[in-house]
């Protein structure tokens, strides 16, 4: 049935009954807007942590570092691993999520800035990121699970057929060296580049197993509130990492029985005889055209200073009893994750030997691997399998669906109706959810590859992130100054990037436009392993068919051996400059630009930045450090012309950001009482006394938490190094 056994999909419906029956079960506790936005505030650590693993793991997470690491060697490990470096901070910073005690994160820009309107602008741009996430989610989880099931050589039709050896054709140019492939070869690889053939057909169609999905989220999530998101991320989260660890062994015995060996070492030692030296360098190779170093750095810094201020954030703490429980859960959770991504991008080496010459499409090779190592066992684990990523990308987007479902509600929807019962209030929140759902499955319909919408994830809350950064330490940040910044960049790298293609279609088609990097051949010197000497030897079979038909250019390549040092020239394809989708030609060959138009890159081009001769990792580096850098120094300059906001409330939201959350709701209730009526009662902590920095000297809890997940970045990075190094 769709391609899977029985068993698998037994497995499958006994799983989704057991989610539904948790939310229908969470329905009986919900009372009123915190029950259901914030399960009372009633979780621990215990909780806490796998609701912070949950939300912050969907299918897009296992998959997607696959994906790239897959394209890009071990450096793809970054497209996961961005947010490592925030990770210490989470311990610093969530506590001013619990302290805020607020519903959701757009009442913060209401309370700081005094600005209804604003709770409502972040409400949309919060909910549009969201949406944004959990569309990641769904590619990742439907080209997972379609690769579960694919067509065997004789049940494809013949467009199919064509378009597969469109596929094994781009391989063998891809394989070979660029140097030695002919012009008319050059232009054939670029081409199907473009096209982009698939290798890998399913029985199962993508769009539809998206619905199917979004429509169970909605039963139990909208159903069942945050309490049955965070009880399901808890049964995911543990199913999740099981399984995870489970596909390693079984690639390594797989490794073993193919290529000849015993034990974990034979199977590494396969693993780099088989792969070029340069999949294994981390922070990037003249191969990895998406991941040099310096895009790593720009996007790390990017992502800690954007995590923070999803609405997701105060949600996953809000919902903690006490302000360690949320540090102390959102930050180990979040560090199963970055351990996890370790394994699955190890993971994604060992499937690519298995499996790198049958799957053209890297989006799909984490399915593809899960069933054939865990289906041919034949006891239901490969549906087990299939149902935990779909699990998993549900509690992602349950989660996500009941944040932004309270943003909206609360922070547009309430202010616009008021005077309703709670009741009221949650069953539209549960409409709204719904909706959000459905966006995010609009959304992920909309781009081509995992790489795109995450692009697209991580860049969205520049909007608001020096809002909530400066408004939280800055006393100078004003009202005026973060609707500049906010509005500004919205316009500017959002609004009109989408419209203006839109507006003058002509734009798409603009031979300016359609300018892009430069071809760019990279030697590199490298050991050979047995697959460069394969290549090699593929290589020069190529030259000596064509010599014969007097179309061979330049000479004969020398053959390898194993453990010779030689020299790989890499080419790094032409790339669009200014559109976020790159180009795609038409029945007749004609080019246009698809996505957004990044009009940042299209100024400099203008003002005399030969952009087309730098990388197109260089050129994404510099959108990105415009992008980050501009709203934080727009805010600043204006709020400096600008006068202060009122001192009082100022004073009362910067002294309750200083009071620590107890846990008897009454004693807290009359500390923040005591604070209100002494603002001035922490004064004597601040590092800079009498300057506008609200910032505070630490105590022992947040020097010590903080060293200590510094050191587990360290533990991270090392054991992925020491994986790659054995």
């Amino acid at each position: 049935m769709f391609g899977f056994p029985v068993v698998d999909i037994v497995v499958i419906a006994v799983y989704f009954a057991a989610v539904v029956a948790i939310g229908i079960w969470s329905m009986r506790r919900i009372h009123n807007q915190e029950d259901y936005f914030l399960a009372g505030r009633r979780f621990g650590k215990f909780i806490q942590t796998f609701a912070a693993f949950g939300q912050a793991t969907s299918a897009d997470t296992c998959v997607g570092v696959t994906t790239t690491t897959a394209t890009n060697g071990a450096a793809g490990i970054w497209s996961s691993l961005i947010y490592l470096f925030a990770t210490p901070l989470y311990w610093l910073v969530m506590p001013w999520m619990r302290r805020l005690r607020l519903l959701t994160l757009g009442d913060f820009f209401e309370e700081r800035y005094g600005s209804k309107p604003m709770a409502a602008a972040y409400a949309l741009i919060g909910s549009v990121g969201m949406m944004a996430i959990i569309s990641v989610g769904f590619s990742a989880m439907t080209k997972t699970v379609v690769a579960m099931v694919p067509k065997a050589a004789d049940q494809l039709t013949a467009e199919q057929t064509a378009e597969y050896e469109l596929a094994v054709e781009l391989d063998e140019l891809r394989a070979a060296d660029y140097e030695t492939l002919t012009d008319r070869q050059r232009q054939r690889l670029a081409e199907l580049e473009k096209a982009s053939p698939r290798k890998l057909f399913s029985h199962l169609n993508e769009n539809a197993l998206i619905w199917v999905v979004c429509l169970i989220v909605v039963v139990y999530a909208v159903a069942g509130g945050l309490e049955a998101a965070f009880l399901t991320d808890t049964v995911q989260g543990i199913f999740i990492i099981c399984l995870s660890v489970m596909l390693i062994p079984f690639a390594m015995a797989r490794i073993n029985l193919i290529y000849g060996g015993s034990g974990p070492l034979d199977a590494l030692s396969t693993v780099h005889a088989r792969l070029p030296q340069s999949f294994f360098e981390v922070f990037g190779s003249p191969a990895a055209m998406d991941f040099t170093w310096y895009y790593i750095a720009a996007l790390a810094l990017m992502g800690t200073i954007n995590v923070v201020i999803q609405p997701n954030s105060i949600v996953a703490t809000g919902s903690a009893k006490t302000e360690y429980e949320c540090r102390f859960g959102f930050v180990v959770g979040n560090f199963m994750k970055r351990f996890c991504i370790v394994f699955w991008s190890f993971f994604a080496l060992l499937a690519v030997v298995l499996y790198g010459g049958s799957v053209g499409n890297t989006d799909m090779l984490w399915g593809y691997a899960a069933r054939d190592l865990l289906g041919s066992l034949g006891i239901g684990l490969a549906g087990l399998m299939a149902a935990c990523l779909m699990a998993a990308l549900m509690s992602t987007a349950d989660c996500l669906m009941i944040t932004c479902s309270g943003l909206l509600t609360h922070n547009l929807y309430r202010p616009l109706v008021t005077g309703r019962s709670e009741n009221h209030y949650v069953f539209v929140s549960r409409i709204i959810g719904a909706l959000v759902v459905i966006g995010g499955a609009l959304i992920a319909t909309g781009f081509d590859t995992i790489l795109q919408i995450l692009k697209f994830m991580w860049e969205i809350n520049v909007m608001v992130a020096a809002s909530f950064w400066l408004g939280m330490k800055w006393r100078r940040a004003n009202r005026p100054a973060a609707w500049c910044s906010i509005v500004t960049t919205a316009v500017l790298f959002f609004v009109l990037p989408l419209l203006l293609p839109f507006l003058a279609g002509g734009l798409r088609a603009s031979q300016y436009l359609l300018k892009t990097t430069e071809a760019r051949p990279v030697a590199s010197v490298y050991t050979a392993s047995d697959a460069d000497v394969e290549e090699r030897q593929a290589a020069i079979d190529r030259w000596e068919r064509l010599d014969k038909m007097g179309l061979a250019a330049g000479p004969r390549p020398e053959p390898l051996r194993a453990g010779q040092e030689f020299e790989q020239t890499y080419v790094m394809q032409p790339r669009s400059i200014f559109w976020t989708k790159g180009l795609k030609a038409d029945e007749k060959g004609a080019l246009s630009g698809r996505g957004m138009l990044n009009l940042e890159l299209v100024l400099l081009d203008r003002m005399g930045f030969d952009l087309s001769s730098n990388p197109y990792a260089l050129n994404e580096t510099i959108r990105i450090l415009i992008r980050t850098a501009f709203p934080f120094v727009l805010l600043v300059a204006v709020a400096l012309l600008t006068a202060s906001d009122d001192k009082a409330g100022l004073d009362r939201f910067y002294v309750k950001m200083k009071t620590p959350v107890l846990l008897d709701r009454h004693a807290d209730a009359a500390e923040l009482q005591r604070s209100y009526n002494q603002v001035h009662r922490f004064d004597h902590r601040k590092i800079l006394p009498g300057s506008n920095w609200e910032f505070d000297r630490p105590n022992r809890t947040d020097t010590i938490g903080f060293l200590i997940a510094v050191a587990g970045v360290f533990a991270v990075i090392g054991l992925f190094m020491l994986l790659l190094s054995i």
